[in-house]
């Protein structure tokens, strides 16, 4: 397959959940094995969907009707993680057009990486699944640094470790602590609006550099603006 030729940025790093992969059918999965253990009705898939980029407890408190702070949420917690742990590859999958991307980029000799709020306990098995881990130029989670995003700590790790300047890379993820993180970093931000953005959500908001509705519009947003 032909290659669209892309000008250069030093990197392209990208959210994991709901940014370069679909996870949420396997989190859905988990949440209705822990409401079906507890007599409770399934969450449908559409519901779950929008919560799983504001983390475990966010899709529990959906899913349970909870409220912050709930006693019933550290053990929730503790049983969705633990499940997740052995089900956490078995549908999750690149999103349509990052295939495609993720060979361009490599095809054009632009290293690629992770930065994400997943701890590493979860991340490695999933790029390791997906024969992604490799690829990967730099992934950097919660066990890699002192503070998380919204912070830009891990997004300037990612960089030191490609060698490469903050200036001249791309961020792309589907929560504004994503947008946030690449702006105080001094990156070119991309907004993923194919990610999981609840409806009350407004990412105009985001104040990124740029927003895609598809994969398949990134390459013309880095040849746009590189």
């Amino acid at each position: 397959m032909k290659t669209s030729k892309i000008r250069k940025p030093e990197a392209v790093l990208f959210d994991l959940d709901g940014t370069l992969l679909d996870t949420a059918p396997d989190f859905h999965w988990v949440i209705n094995q822990l409401l079906t253990k507890n007599n409770l009705p399934a969450q449908p898939y559409v519901e779950l969907r929008k919560h799983v980029s504001n983390g475990a407890n966010a899709m529990l408190k959906a899913a349970f009707k909870l409220s912050d702070g709930d006693s019933k949420l550290p053990s929730l917690n503790q049983q969705m993680l633990s499940l997740y742990d052995q089900h956490l590859a078995n549908d999750s999958k690149l999103f349509p057009g990052i295939k495609s991307l993720l060979a361009t980029l490599e095809e054009q000799q632009i290293p690629w990486g992770i930065v994400t709020n997943k701890p590493k306990r979860f991340t490695a098995p999933i790029l390791s699944a997906l024969k992604l881990s490799t690829r990967s130029a730099s992934t950097i989670c919660p066990d890699h640094v002192n503070k998380t995003k919204p912070d830009p700590e891990p997004l300037l790790l990612a960089c030191q470790q490609i060698q490469v300047t903050p200036q001249n890379c791309i961020y792309i993820g589907d929560h504004i602590r994503d947008i946030d993180a690449g702006n105080r970093a001094d990156m070119f931000t991309i907004g993923a609006l194919y990610g999981y953005i609840n409806e009350s959500e407004n990412a105009d908001n985001w104040n990124a550099n740029a927003y895609v509705q598809h994969a398949d519009q990134i390459l013309s947003v880095i040849d746009a603006h590189f």
